[in-house]
Order: C-alpha cells, then structure tokens, then sequence
C-alpha cells in the first residue's frame, strides 16, 4: 500500500480507503448486508494496508455505522480510522445536531469519532445547518472530544465550495466527487486546488463514477486497449487521481473480494507523476468519448431513492444510458422490460422531491419523460435528448 499527506495532520492516509455505500447485499434489500462477505472484505483490506473506512448515517439504509462497529472488533479498529457525516437534509433544528452525533456514537460503538462530515452540502443544506449553527455547535464537539476532526462532503457548484471552505477554520478536510470526467464539474479541479491551498485534506468519492467508468462501453474500452501500457479501466481512472499531489485519498465502494484485491493492486503502483503526458491524452480521448455517449450523469448513488411514487430512478437511468453508450437502444428496450412496471419512467409524477436530493442536479423529473418516450413509446433517442 502506498501512503499519503493527510492536509497539516501528522498521519498518513492509505492512498485507497474503504467506501460503505455500496456493500454486497443479500437480494435486493440494500439494508440487508451480507455480514459474512463484507467483513471478510473489509479485514482483507485492512490486513493489506487500508486504514480509512468512510461511512455514513444514510448508507445501506442506515444500517452501515452499525455493520462498521462490528466488522472492526477483534482488533481491526485500532488500525483504522473512521469516517461518518451528519445527514444534513435530515437536520431540522439545532437540537438534531446531537441527537445524530449520540446516535452515531452508539451505532458505532464508541465514544469518539475519528473524522465527522457535514453530508453532501449544497448551498440549500449549508445555508440551513450553518444559520441553525452547525459551527459552535461543531467547534463543541470537538473540544468535548466526541469527534476528533471535523469536514464536510460536497455536492454543488465551485463558488458554493469555495465559500465553504473559507468559512470556517474548524475545517480539516473534504470530500468531493472528483475524476477524469469531473473535471469542470460540482468542485472540479479548481476545488481540489484551492482546498488543498488552504490545507485541507481532499478525500476524493466517486474516483469510478459509481462504478460506469470501470465497465466501459465498447468505444470507450477500444481506447484503453490501443494504449500502452496495458491498464484496466479502473486503473487508467484511479491512477488519474492518484496521480494528483493535492489529493489526500481515493474512496472506492467494493462490492466483492475481486474490488478489494483489484483495488489494492491498482494502490499499490499509484503515486504523484505515474502519468506521462502519452497517458494524459489517452484519457483526454477516453473522456471526449463517454462525453458522447452517456447523457445522464446518473452515478447511482441513491440519494434519489425511495421515490415516493415507485420509479426506480437509478436502474432506469442505468438501462438508458447503457443503451446510448452501447449504441443499442432497442437492447435497452428489451432490459427496460425487466424494469417492474410499477417502478419505470411514467409513473414519475414531477413532485420534484428526488430532484432537491439528487447530488448530480439531474433535471429527473424532465428525463423521467424522455426516457418513456425512448424505452417504452419508441420514439427515436435523438428526438429526446434534453440539452
């Protein structure tokens, strides 16, 4: 494992870090954790140099901070540090601050949290938690000891960042979507510099896009196959981060063993200047290409979901743009069919409720209706595009 500055603390950080989004499941209930996988999974990581696990109130439906505390006994939690964030678009009034950090407290099993996020921050939930005061109420925290650090993660437009960031000294570190595609997007570039200027520690989430860019379409998988030296997907992508001097670390949601033993051999060549400029312009290529064929940022996170009318947000997006990048829409056609009927695109009602938690500012509700008129109308894709 190779390690990392973590912003001005005295610690390093494994280049790769253990995201608890996107555990192995048993059916189709996110809740529902496959305990036995995902802790053998987790200890392999950690026994081969990981030592961040990031994870949050909301994630596998609130049931990962307590599957976290259990898979760190026997040892694992002294070679670790943990990560979990304040679900700001819960937060109501100020008394609610304590409430989740007691809740979290105990989820967790213990008395002190390593790093404390402020949840996907957008100017919505930053101007509602920081006129409730979040940042006394923070500053609080950490004097009483319950959290030891304290960030926030983010999901809006480069000013928002910057304004956060420069409002509070109490930060020690963020966490933003950032890879080759994001470039310009949410934080971008221009983020990951300037929070690094200021010292702070820049986690990186999404390094694969929710998993699209390690599973290339076929036009996108000829470009990695022509260059040299010979990379997977996934490698060309992570190393594109890791080649960056201002990151601190790369977060990756595994799903299963062949993640974790994938990933930690990818970490173990990662490093500032892997990449020449040869290596540089092929993944300019490869993302000129997906910016051609995938019209929906979809990174099925989640935040979307439950949809209170049923539609199965990320699965449709997921079987659109698959249908696009592949260029094989009438395939998309037939996998939309497997989409129960009760969870597809018409039955979007535009209340706009998932459009408020969506991280990527995907206009669903406008693409809900673009999509039934491609998947199940049959109307021509280039007829409903949104532009």
């Amino acid at each position: 494992m190779q390690y990392r500055k973590f912003g001005k603390l005295d610690w390093q950080v494994s280049a790769l870090g253990f995201g608890m989004m996107r555990l192995p499941i048993i059916g189709n209930d996110p809740a529902n954790i496959d305990e036995e996988l995902a802790t053998r999974m987790v200890h392999h990581a950690i026994d081969n140099g990981v030592n961040y696990i990031d994870t949050a109130y909301a994630y596998h439906n609130e049931k990962s901070e307590p599957f976290v505390a259990r898979a760190l006994q026997g040892g694992y939690r002294d070679k670790v540090r943990v990560a979990t964030k304040l679900p700001c678009w819960k937060v109501e009034q100020a008394s609610d601050f304590d409430r989740f950090l007691n809740e979290q407290l105990d989820r967790l099993q213990t008395k002190q949290i390593d790093f404390y996020l402020l949840h996907s921050l957008n100017e919505k939930t930053w101007g509602k938690v920081h006129k409730l005061g979040v940042l006394p109420w923070a500053e609080k925290a950490l004097a009483d000891g319950c959290i030891s650090y304290l960030g926030f993660s983010f999901h809006d437009a480069y000013p928002i960042f910057q304004s956060i960031v420069d409002a509070s000294d109490l930060w020690t570190f963020c966490q933003i979507q950032y890879n080759f595609m994001d470039i310009e997007n949410q934080a971008g570039t221009k983020g990951l510099r300037y929070a690094a200027s200021k010292g702070l520690a820049v986690v990186v989430m999404e390094p694969l896009l929710g998993g699209r860019l390690a599973n290339p379409p076929p036009a996108v998988q000829d470009i990695w196959s022509a260059a040299t030296p010979k990379r997977s997907a996934a490698e060309w992508a992570l190393q594109w981060v890791w080649n960056q001097p201002e990151v601190s670390l790369a977060l990756s949601g595994m799903t299963a063993m062949a993640h974790v033993e994938e990933n930690l051999a990818i970490a173990s060549r990662s490093g500032v200047g892997t990449l020449n400029q040869q290596d540089q312009a092929v993944i300019s290529l490869a993302r000129v290409k997906y910016n051609e064929l995938c019209p929906i940022p979809c990174t099925k996170c989640g935040y979307c979901m439950p949809c209170p009318n049923g539609v199965d947000i990320p699965r449709v997006f997921e079987v659109f743009n698959n249908g696009l990048a592949h260029n094989d829409i009438e395939r998309a056609r037939r996998d939309y069919n497997f989409v129960p009927a009760e969870a597809r695109a018409d039955q979007c009602i535009q209340c706009l409720q998932c459009e408020d938690l969506c991280p990527q500012h995907i206009p669903i509700s406008e693409w809900m209706t673009s999509v039934d008129a491609v998947l199940a109308k049959g109307k021509p894709y280039e007829e409903c595009l949104l532009h």
